[in-house]
């Protein structure tokens, strides 16, 4: 059973399921190969995507079946918008669109900033305008919560309406330092997992983690 961990204002869902316990921990495994690794990474995002999308906006419609009239919905216009930060972000991409085939999808380039330490944008492929619409980030690793928090603050300047976060793991640090940049903004932000893990090392690496994302997706580059 999936559980809920309510902050001042973002709530963070942790899916506790036993298919997502078990690809993760081959996802953890220094010994899976990258094509192994991005074919559970997929498979894995796709499984936290069916619960990042229960709050889904959809419309009521009636549609003829082979015997009567049925009531039922569709997804509500304006689309979902799929958002992976590069370059980690694009292993989660197909999992995504697999679940949302209708979705939009926009990109996001961020880097820290060595000196600032800060997030910086270096690529964007977005709607100017992003009025009323529900927006995913898809990003492996919820470390330090910098990137995240920039990428989602990003989306709410450009008007989203709501932001949900979908990281294959993610740390106490980065949840509470999300939680301090978005506690006063009024805006609904929320964080799906597959697993809250134990804390940071001294070089901002999540412990017990799974290394590198980027690297174990695409190698070393």
């Amino acid at each position: 059973m999936s559980h809920k961990i309510a902050l001042s204002l973002m709530e963070t869902l942790v899916v506790d399921h036993p298919l997502v316990a078990h690809k993760l921990t081959t996802l953890r495994d220094v010994r899976t190969d990258s094509p192994t690794f991005r074919r559970l990474a997929d498979e894995l995002v796709t499984l936290l995507a069916y619960e990042a999308t229960r709050d889904v906006r959809v419309t009521e419609v009636t549609v003829e079946t082979p015997v009567s009239t049925a009531r039922g919905v569709r997804l509500a216009k304006p689309s979902p918008l799929v958002v992976p930060i590069l370059r980690a972000g694009l292993g989660m991409l197909d999992g995504m669109t697999r679940l949302l085939p209708t979705a939009e999808v926009g990109f996001l380039g961020m880097i820290r900033n060595e000196s600032t330490l800060q997030a910086e944008t270096y690529a964007t492929r977005l709607p100017d305008d992003l009025s009323g619409r529900q927006c995913f980030v898809v990003d492996p690793m919820l470390a330090t919560g910098g990137t995240l928090a920039a990428a989602v603050q990003f989306l709410f300047d450009r008007g989203a309406v709501d932001v949900t976060a979908i990281c294959l793991l993610a740390a106490p640090e980065g949840l509470a330092y999300m939680d301090e940049v978005f506690a006063g903004s009024g805006k609904p932000v929320r964080v799906v997992t597959a697993a809250l893990d134990e804390r940071l090392n001294e070089s901002g690496y999540i412990v017990p983690g799974l290394g590198d994302a980027g690297d174990r997706l695409y190698g070393v580059v």
